[in-house]
């Protein structure tokens, strides 16, 4: 099975993975436990191993720790050394998953993603009901660093991609660059680059008590100073090696999978970092010199930006120019509602999963005869049919055509949230989406209003489609 990119819906493992491994930095065993769950989950780790077994939900705002890895806390826990594996959900298409661990830090495994994406990729993911929801960047989102020169850009693009540049001004490396032109090729182009540190790092990190489960097996460690004879020796007995050796720049001839791992294994990072804001993304990532706190802070400004514009981007654009997908004439053919009832009066776009609808409210409609005479006001009762009405026509589309026709009731009406009062000469821009494929003529529809920019009215419907007896 291939890792998957755009797709219509969620995705789950299809069932319970177990893995066991030591984690890098605090040298402790872990198991963990892949396990499906419900669709808008998301990702979630749960450490089995404190009491109440706390829940760390998989997200930027819960990063507590960029230090080497990234750190996740909530609910009074932490568990650490989590990018790897995010990068491996990404590329495996898993959207919804529960992590059950039994320590505080995530397994290192060979330093790589690879180990966690052959284990998801061998019992298969299971598509779910509900939509997946992508964010297409509409213009350039930056985060940068004027001192360090770390740059991180996402540029608007119909897919998603990454770029990364590196240079650690080093003579053994160089400057590298790699590029994910597309997510199905995570597998075999990013997958397998493990974790790496330079050789001048290892006995401040040892005192900094981080990289206790560390082995040359797990990571690539980078040689471009003297190594001494003694410092060779001290790290063959605390890697309980019988020799340690440099060779073209790498601790025991390190035979590299990639000539460029170091800046792939960069990118495998900013994948699994920018899994936490919480959207798909449709953009072209480029990033130079990145890092995880340079990764965490661009991640949590590009969910900074969706959280404020992602409003914006769902109000339809109403032009009364343009030409109807359905008039009056063709929507009184299709519902079955009649004056002074018919709350609908054209249809300005239509597609398998979304409808958008316009109603004109002016002084003369009927009901403002007895509902609040003086201050007009449209009841809300009324505005959730028009939208209802709006709903049916999405409904109906997709019903094959016959003598009889179909009609919709309602079964369920659910967070409707009024915000602000609907008075004549107001137009009502009503949008319907589709929460979930319809099965069995029950359509389920997140509905929405608008006057101009502003959100009026929200709701969540359900409904039935019936045959007309």
């Amino acid at each position: 099975m291939k890792p998957v990119s755009l797709r219509a819906n969620q995705q789950t493992v299809s069932q319970n993975i177990l893995l066991n491994g030591v984690g890098l930095h605090t040298g402790v065993a872990a198991q963990i436990s892949i396990e499906p769950a419900p669709e808008g989950t998301g990702i979630r780790f749960q450490r089995t191993d404190l009491e109440g077994q706390p829940i760390i939900k998989a997200d930027v705002d819960n990063v507590t720790d960029t230090a080497r890895s990234t750190t996740l806390s909530q609910n009074g826990a932490s568990i650490s050394t989590v990018e790897h594996l995010m990068a491996a959900f990404a590329g495996a298409g898993v959207d919804n998953a529960l992590v059950k661990v039994d320590a505080a830090e995530i397994p290192i495994m060979d330093g790589s993603a690879f180990p966690f994406l052959e284990a998801i990729l061998k019992v298969g993911v299971q598509q779910q009901a509900a939509v997946k929801e992508y964010y297409k960047i509409p213009e350039n989102i930056q985060f940068k660093d004027e001192k360090t020169g770390i740059s991180l850009l996402a540029v608007p693009a119909d897919d998603f991609q990454i770029t990364t540049m590196v240079d650690f001004n080093s003579p053994v490396i160089g400057t590298q660059f790699a590029t994910l032109s597309k997510i199905e090729d995570f597998e075999t182009e990013i997958a397998k680059s493990r974790t790496f540190c330079f050789f001048h790092e290892l006995e401040i990190l040892l005192a900094q008590n981080l990289i206790k489960g560390g082995d040359l097996d797990n990571a690539i460690v980078i040689v471009d100073k003297e190594a001494t004879a003694s410092s060779l020796e001290k790290l063959s007995q605390i890697f309980d090696k019988k020799e340690i050796k440099v060779e073209q720049g790498y601790l025991n001839n390190t035979i590299l999978r990639y000539p460029n791992e170091i800046a792939r294994h960069k990118l495998l990072d900013v994948l699994g970092d920018l899994m936490l804001c919480g959207y798909s993304l449709q953009a072209n990532i480029i990033a130079t010199k990145p890092g995880h706190s340079s990764n965490v802070a661009f991640a949590k400004q590009i969910k900074d930006y969706i959280k404020k514009n992602k409003g914006l981007e769902d109000i339809p654009k109403y032009d009364p120019s343009q030409a109807p997908v359905y008039d009056i004439h063709h929507i009184e053919k299709v519902l079955p509602h009649k004056y002074p009832f018919l709350l609908v009066d054209k249809i300005i776009e239509l597609s398998e999963n979304h409808v958008v609808g316009i109603k004109n409210v002016t002084y003369n409609e009927p009901f403002f005869t007895g509902h609040f005479p003086g201050n007009p006001v449209m009841p809300g009762v009324l505005q959730i049919e028009a939208m209802a009405q709006v709903g049916g026509i999405l409904a109906l589309s997709i019903m094959p055509e016959n003598e009889k026709g179909y009609d919709t009731y309602f079964l369920k009406i659910d967070k409707v949230k009024f915000k602000q009062k609907v008075i004549p000469g107001d137009t009502l821009i009503i949008k319907l989406e589709l929460l979930a494929p319809i099965r069995r003529g029950i359509c389920e529809m997140k509905a929405m209003a608008f006057v101009g920019n502003k959100l009026i009215t929200e709701a969540e419907l359900m409904a039935q489609i019936v045959a007309r007896s």
